[in-house]
């Protein structure tokens, strides 16, 4: 099968079409022809060994030292089940699925666990669109729904809100009842205002952190602030989730939470076949919907690479595998 395989940490130009032997699914696991898969934010962090905060010590014994452990990148992916391991009974060949794979999608084949975070394709979406949805979506049901736990009638603050994760995230605290306020370019103001959000703010014209308004819930989807510029704008009980943290903003969310009103709230956000259950069931409805900036083709993924780098997309990133 044809790869875009990485022997050293470094730019875009590290990444290399090369053939491998197509792989064969363990017990519990199903192959699955990819169609299409995603570029994101993970992907070219891992490449360039580019962890931030304290991810610096820990990517590097995750994903290798020195030489990457895993030469093939890609968690999204979108395709056709081609064959199926022992045991499993929830797919067959020829489903049409889309999930989370522990990586590898940039391949023309890639395995995934039967029982992880697999479902059969949304009626009606492509597979360009099913693939740009995982990474940004789920992560911003489990930010909004389980660490901020949003309600009806929440003000909620994205940064971020037309990014790969954002304008997810804009959407789903709309589903969840928020009013939501996002914080984008000016070139990217309209459609934050699509997506969901009753105000959006240019952030190179005006400070939110100045804003007479006051917010239960700030999502900084893209590292630009802090919980001390963010306090004087989050309400009595708000909570301050910051996607890129450090060793700082874990002491914070310690302290806060046994001791603060206002609290900083960090984690890592779990993939899970419920949550993509519950994500269909969101695009189904019209809830939310796949957002996607550029499709590169499989030989491309280099310049996917550095265009998701540049940090200026719009929603998802996809990759069309022939």
């Amino acid at each position: 099968m044809k790869a875009i395989v990485y022997e050293n940490y470094g730019p875009a130009d590290v990444l290399a079409v090369k053939e491998l032997s197509t792989p064969t699914p363990k017990d519990g696991e199903v192959l699955v022809q990819v169609r299409a898969t995603s570029v994101t934010t993970a992907d070219w962090r891992i490449r360039a060994a580019a962890f931030p905060g304290i991810f610096a010590i820990f990517g590097r014994l995750m994903f290798g030292v020195f030489k990457p452990k895993v030469k093939v990148l890609g968690r999204d992916f979108a395709g056709v089940v081609a064959a199926v391991g022992g045991g499993v009974a929830n797919f067959a060949v020829g489903d049409q699925v889309f999930g989370v794979s522990d990586m590898g999608s940039h391949a023309e084949y890639v395995v995934a666990p039967a029982d992880g975070a697999v479902v059969t394709l949304p009626k009606d979406l492509t597979f360009e669109q099913a693939a740009a949805l995982p990474f940004g979506a789920l992560s911003a049901l489990v930010f909004l729904r389980d660490f901020a736990k949003v309600t009806k009638g929440q003000k909620v603050l994205i940064i971020g809100a037309s990014g790969g994760v954002g304008a997810y995230a804009t959407q789903i605290a709309r589903v969840l009842g928020a009013q939501v306020t996002g914080v984008s370019s000016a070139a990217n103001i309209d459609l934050v205002k699509s997506l969901g959000a009753s105000q959006a703010i240019d952030y190179a014209t005006e400070d939110f952190t100045q804003s007479q308004q006051q917010f239960d819930v700030i999502l900084d989807t893209v590292g630009v602030t802090n919980f001390r510029r963010s306090r004087r704008v989050l309400s009595k009980n708000g909570v301050f989730i910051p996607l890129n943290f450090g060793l700082r903003e874990v002491f914070q969310s310690v302290w806060t939470r046994a001791f603060g009103a206002q609290k900083v709230l960090v984690g890592v956000s779990g993939d899970t076949k419920a949550d993509l259950e519950e994500l269909k069931q969101m695009i189904a409805q019209g809830q939310v919907a796949p957002i996607i900036d550029r499709v590169f083709p499989l030989d491309e993924v280099p310049a996917a690479h550095r265009y998701v780098e540049g940090r200026h997309r719009k929603g998802s990133v996809v990759v069309s595998v022939p």
